[in-house]
């Protein structure tokens, strides 16, 4: 055994898949387009609907959360931000950047509500 065979990497490590994406040290999935159907039947079956773009982290892709009126929210990964203000757009929701206005007040409360239900 030479003396850095053990640095190597093992024939057990695989390869990430061809359909995921590297973001850092990390592989995530990338999107889909089941993800753009949630995100077309979120938008077609609640009003008030608001998008927020998340940017590429360290830990996840690029990914849109949509808000509705009551807080209701959902969260996809989407091919670029781009394609996120594209999809709003077409579907006459207004977009933002989320790391520049941040999430929507009524979506933490929708949460806590949800978080009180659980409880009893």
């Amino acid at each position: 055994m030479a003396l850095f065979d053990r640095f190597r990497r093992s024939s057990r490590m695989r390869r990430p898949g061809r359909d995921t994406a590297r973001t850092g040290s990390t592989t995530v999935r990338g999107s889909s387009t089941e993800d753009e159907q949630h995100l077309l039947d979120f938008v077609s079956s609640r009003r008030g609907v608001e998008g927020f773009v998340e940017p590429r982290t360290a830990v996840s892709d690029v990914t849109l959360l949509l808000v509705a009126h009551d807080g209701e929210w959902t969260r996809r990964r989407v091919p670029s931000v781009d394609w996120a203000h594209r999809f709003a757009n077409k579907h006459q929701v207004p977009s933002y950047d989320a790391a520049v206005v941040g999430v929507p007040q009524r979506m933490r409360d929708y949460n806590r509500r949800q978080k009180d239900q659980e409880r009893g």
